[in-house]
C-alpha cells in the first residue's frame, strides 16, 4: 500500500506541476487516459477531489493545492536522494577503494590509477598498502591486488599487465670483496638480507634454472619489511638483496648494483586486479576495469 501511495503522490505532483493530464503523460512515457485513471484512484483512496476538469483546462482544488503544499518538500528529498545513487549506477563517479601489497600496488596499479583519474575526474581512488591476505569484501574494499598463486578461485582476476621478476643484487664493492656466487648454494657464504612480513614470518629468497628449484633463507645482518631499506643496505655495500628488478634497475644502470645469479631470476606472472562476481558491479569498478582491459589490449598489440 505504501508503495502504491507514493506512486500515487508522484503522478500527481508531475500532474500538479504540468497542470495538463497530456504533458505529464509524456513525461512519465505514459498515456493520459491512464494516466486520468491513476489519479481517479489515488483521489478514491484519500476520499476527496484533487483536481477540477474540463475538457479545456486542469486546476487544483483546494485539498490539491494543500496535498501538493504538504508533499512537495518531501518529494523534493525523495528526488535529491534518488539522484544521489544514481551516481552509483552508470556514471563513473565516486570512491574506489583497493588493497593490496606495496610492490604490486606501486608498479602495477599506481600507474594505472593516475592515468584513470586523469581521464575519469569524478572519481576518487583510495589505495591500501597491505602485505597481509585480506578478505577484500568483508574488509570494504572493491577490489584487491595479488598474485596469482593467493588468488581465491570464486574471484575475477584481471592481469595488471607484463610479467615481473626478481633481481639479487649488491654493491661492486661487496661483491669484489666477498665473491659472485655462481650458484644460489654460494649464497650462504654471503651477508644475505632477509624480507619479514608485519607478523615476524620470512620470506625465502626461490630461486629456479632449467627445472631446478632453490630455496635459500637468508640469515644476514638485516631483515625489513621495507624493500627500500633493503636497497639502500645494498647500496651501502652491507650484504646481499633480492628484490623486485624495478626497485634497482635505476641503480643498477647507475653502476651503484651489480646483478648476480641473472640466470636463476626468470619472470613470473605480473599481479592481478581481483573483485567478487556481481550481478551489479558499481559504476567506478565497472570503469576501472574496462580501463585496465583497454590498457592491456594496446600493450598486447605494440609487442
Amino acid at each position: 500500500m505504501i508503495r502504491q501511495d507514493l506512486n500515487g503522490l508522484r503522478l500527481f505532483a508531475v500532474v500538479a506541476r504540468h497542470m495538463s493530464f497530456r504533458r505529464a503523460a509524456i513525461e512519465l512515457g505514459m498515456s493520459a487516459p491512464n494516466l486520468s485513471e491513476r489519479i481517479r484512484d489515488l483521489e478514491a483512496q484519500l476520499g476527496v477531489r484533487l483536481f477540477n476538469r474540463t475538457t479545456r483546462s486542469v486546476a487544483l482544488t483546494e485539498a490539491g493545492n494543500t496535498l501538493l503544499d504538504q508533499i512537495a518538500p518531501a518529494m523534493g528529498v525523495i528526488g535529491a536522494a534518488l539522484a544521489s545513487i544514481g551516481r552509483f549506477g552508470d556514471s563513473p563517479s565516486g570512491t574506489l577503494r583497493i588493497n593490496g601489497p606495496r610492490p604490486a600496488l606501486q608498479f602495477r596499479l599506481v600507474p594505472l590509477v593516475l592515468d584513470f583519474l586523469d581521464s575519469h575526474p569524478l572519481m576518487r581512488v583510495e589505495i591500501v598498502a597491505d602485505e597481509a591476505f585480506v578478505d577484500v569484501v568483508a574488509a570494504g574494499f572493491d577490489a584487491g591486488v595479488r598474485y596469482g598463486e593467493s588468488l581465491s578461485q570464486d574471484m575475477i582476476a584481471i592481469s595488471l599487465g607484463a610479467p615481473q621478476k626478481f633481481q639479487a643484487v649488491g654493491s661492486p664493492a661487496y661483491l669484489d670483496r666477498y665473491g659472485r656466487p655462481a650458484h644460489p648454494r654460494g649464497l650462504a657464504q654471503h651477508r644475505c638480507f632477509a624480507q619479514i612480513f608485519p607478523r615476524g614470518n620470512q620470506w625465502p629468497w626461490t630461486f629456479e634454472k632449467d627445472g631446478e628449484e632453490f630455496v635459500f633463507r637468508p640469515s644476514g645482518p638485516l631483515a625489513s619489511s621495507d624493500a627500500l631499506i633493503q636497497l639502500e643496505a645494498a647500496r651501502r655495500g652491507l650484504g646481499l638483496a633480492l628484490l623486485f628488478s624495478e626497485h634497482c634497475e635505476a641503480d643498477i644502470a647507475a653502476g651503484r648494483l651489480e646483478p648476480v645469479l641473472e640466470d636463476w631470476c626468470p619472470p613470473f606472472p605480473g599481479p592481478f586486479l581481483y573483485f567478487p562476481e556481481r550481478c551489479l558491479m558499481p559504476a567506478g569498478l565497472r570503469a576501472f576495469v574496462d580501463f585496465v582491459k583497454l590498457q592491456n589490449r594496446h600493450a598486447a598489440s605494440t609487442q
